[in-house]
């Protein structure tokens, strides 16, 4: 199985840096601005753009408490896949103190690929509250769109065959940053000579 990283912490810090940047441009600022991660590694990247967020208001002078706008969104039992894929255990929803109706909500994500989370995701904040506006964070956007969906910021577009693997290493869970690509029909071609 061939296995290639193709970014690095330093690329993955500035990718979110640039995100974080991006979030704020769009926005006009952070008021009203609410990031939900959806589990697993959409939580810690949420967590690392409001850090980025807070240190770039602060550089401006005003302060922001990243824990305040940061909260993290179970897709499970939203998805349309739920026969068909292992069960997985439900992860508990947080939202912030604030709350997300009339707020703007950034979705985070690790992966963008067939867009079925990130529908799911839409249907769990319609749960929740109605805020005012929906978007979308990833940190990789890597093709083979199944549903209208695309993000409003994204890391690195990673254009992929379908048979490849996109793997998203971060600190706070695999103890290392890297996103790596494995290539699962090399072991297929192996297994079947």
């Amino acid at each position: 199985m061939s296995q290639r990283t193709v970014l690095l912490p330093a690329d993955i810090e500035r990718a979110l840096v640039r995100i974080a940047h991006q979030i704020i441009e769009h926005n006009r600022g952070i008021d009203g601005v609410v990031l939900l991660g959806i589990p697993t590694r959409g939580v810690a990247l949420a967590k690392r753009l409001a850090r980025n967020l807070a240190s770039i208001e602060q550089q401006a002078g005003n302060e922001l408490d990243p824990a305040s706008i940061t909260g993290q969104l179970d897709v499970t039992m939203f998805r349309d896949d739920l026969r068909r894929r292992a069960p997985r255990a439900p992860q508990p929803t947080r939202i912030p103190p604030m709350g997300v109706d009339d707020k703007t909500v950034v979705l985070i994500d690790d992966v963008l690929y067939s867009g079925r989370t990130v529908r799911a995701a839409l249907d769990a904040v319609s749960a929740v509250g109605r805020p005012r506006a929906v978007q979308l964070a990833v940190l990789v956007d890597r093709g083979h769109r199944e549903l209208p969906i695309r993000a409003d910021f994204v890391g690195k577009n990673l254009p992929s065959a379908r048979s490849e693997r996109i793997g998203v290493e971060l600190a706070e869970i695999d103890g290392a940053d890297a996103v790596v690509i494995t290539d699962a029909t090399d072991t297929q071609t192996r297994e079947a000579e």
